[in-house]
């Protein structure tokens, strides 16, 4: 007979009766309940069926309707294997895709790489089990890997991935570049490159590399590692149109320095020095007196905090003093921003400073108070100073918006300047504040 005369048998609900149902995968097919064997269509007739109950099962040959029923919605209710693993795929995906962004929090935070281990999946656990009420199982909280090892990995897969979406992108976009060369404190010369490029209309802003400088820091080196690097990614030097750098003689030497042999390369080029750089060069050109006066409290933190004992018995003295704040901040010279921090420290605890010094260093401490002016007025002037460093920071600014604030700043400091002769001080409320405890005790 033909295929196309062949009868298609079609199922009957009496059979299951002997354990047979539609196959799920064709319900033109049936399968027994019993050994979830398939039959061909030519099979599907009650005495083909009852036989096959009767020799392979002969045990289950005298149960009623009610016994298969309930196997069979049993079954149905059971999930399928490929349902399982399509379950169990997705459960891999979505802890896969977990691990990542957990990773990437992780190195935004610049926390350990084990505290993914160690904190969050016992947080993420607690949280489950105390707040949602839901067990959290070994197996949801393995779906999430973030051991060491892989969150390194998976930080340095994104990074690299980064890298080179950037870098592509580079490669046919005209660009500025930024170079500053700093030492860390474990005396290791890094070298960072940040770029500035228009993408679909927006200024985009984005940290290039970071090498460490292996022996010198001259002018040579740091422009062979900035050659070699566009060289490794197949970006063009014509493609930097400005460079802005800080006024170090390795970077702005006229024979020498990174420029020259830049220009060198690229005789076109345009340098720009660093706006944040010089406005922090300008704010540290004080007078000899408020320079003398800011050595003192320079003196005087380093008294109290590079010595372990001094430490603890200052901060003891604070708590005793009933003072908001009970350490000092040192003043680091790198970190632009750390002399405001410091003054503003200093002048917050400044009884409690005296009153410590009257053991350890009379001398200092009737220094300090001599000049109480001068550092109630640089408290004053530095966060001014820092607010203004903040201010010329960030990805949207450009030339001209930099330039609106220092100008703004410049004529601020005119009329600060004249409100200082009519004994207006109320830009400056530190000093102001200090000014009339003075005049009351006179």
């Amino acid at each position: 007979m033909s295929d196309a005369k062949r009868k298609c048998r079609q199922y009957n609900t009496t059979y299951l009766k002997f354990g047979f149902i539609p196959s799920p995968s064709n319900i033109q097919l049936p399968m027994c309940l019993i050994c979830n064997k398939v039959f061909s269509n030519e099979a599907m007739k009650p005495s083909r069926l009852q036989e096959h109950l009767q020799k392979v099962h002969p045990d289950k040959q005298n149960k009623d309707l009610s016994f298969f029923t309930n196997i069979r919605d049993k079954f149905l209710k059971a999930p399928s294997v490929s349902g399982l693993c399509a379950g169990s795929s997705k459960q891999c995906d979505d802890g896969l895709i977990a691990s990542y962004n957990i990773s990437k929090l992780i190195a935004k935070s610049g926390k350990a790489h084990t505290i993914g281990e160690e904190l969050i999946l016992p947080a993420v656990k607690e949280i489950l089990e105390t707040v949602l009420h839901h067990s959290a199982s070994h197996s949801v909280i393995q779906n999430v890997p973030l051991s060491n090892d892989t969150v390194r990995r998976r930080i340095d897969e994104m990074a690299e991935d980064v890298e080179i979406s950037l870098c592509e992108l580079l490669v046919s976009t005209e660009f500025s570049l930024q170079i500053d060369e700093s030492t860390l404190p474990n005396n290791e010369a890094l070298l960072l490159a940040y770029v500035r490029f228009v993408n679909k209309g927006k200024i985009v802003q984005e940290m290039l590399f970071a090498r460490t400088l292996i022996t010198d820091t001259k002018g040579e080196s740091i422009f062979n590692i900035v050659k070699d690097f566009f060289k490794e990614k197949n970006i063009p030097l014509k493609n930097v149109i400005p460079i802005a750098t800080d006024g170090a003689p390795a970077m702005v030497g006229r024979h020498r320095g990174f420029i020259a042999f830049f220009k060198n390369e690229i005789p076109g080029i345009l340098a720009i020095h660093c706006v944040i750089h010089r406005q922090h060069l300008v704010a540290k050109n004080l007078s000899d007196r408020l320079h003398q006066s800011l050595q003192y409290v320079i003196s005087a933190v380093n008294k109290i905090r590079s010595n372990s004992l001094n430490n603890r018995l200052f901060t003891k003295l604070c708590k005793e003093n009933d003072e908001e704040f009970n350490r000092l901040f040192l003043h680091t010279e790198v970190r632009w921003l750390s002399k405001g921090a410091c003054l503003n420290r200093v002048w917050n605890l400044f009884d409690s400073v005296l009153e410590f010094l009257e053991e350890k260093d009379v001398k200092l401490k009737d220094r300090l108070l001599l000049f109480k002016s001068d550092v109630a007025y640089m408290t004053d002037l530095f966060a001014k100073f820092n607010a203004i460093n903040l201010q010329l920071q960030g990805d949207e600014l450009n030339l001209i918006t930099s330039k609106s604030v220092i100008s703004a700043f410049q004529k601020k400091l005119t009329l600060w300047k004249t409100n200082f002769g009519r004994q207006e001080f109320s830009q400056f409320p530190v000093y102001a504040i200090d000014h009339w405890k003075c005049l009351n005790e006179k």
